[in-house]
């Protein structure tokens, strides 16, 4: 699954963010709308939160914020429209 990066607000640590009310809250509301979608059966070790045409949606991510970021350092500059999230 690729997510434009245009679309990206947020990519979070879901580990270190769940520790927090603020984050679990956000994370239960978005749960509650049918915003959040799971990209795999793993378990999440990120989120993306995006937002498109005023839509927020949620992403749970496998793959951490570290090799996200990585996988986003490694573009080239005219490619950085879209990260790959899923693979």
């Amino acid at each position: 699954m690729a997510v434009s990066l245009n679309e990206i607000v947020a990519i979070m640590d879901i580990e270190k963010t769940t520790t927090t009310q603020i984050s679990r809250e956000f994370l239960k509301k978005s749960e509650e709308a049918g915003t959040v979608i799971s990209i795999s059966d793993d378990l999440p070790k990120s989120f993306i939160v995006t937002v498109r045409d005023g839509q927020q949606k949620v992403y749970l991510s496998p793959i951490s914020t570290s090799t996200l970021n990585k996988r986003f350092s490694k573009q080239p500059q005219i490619n950085r429209r879209s990260i790959d999230a899923a693979k």
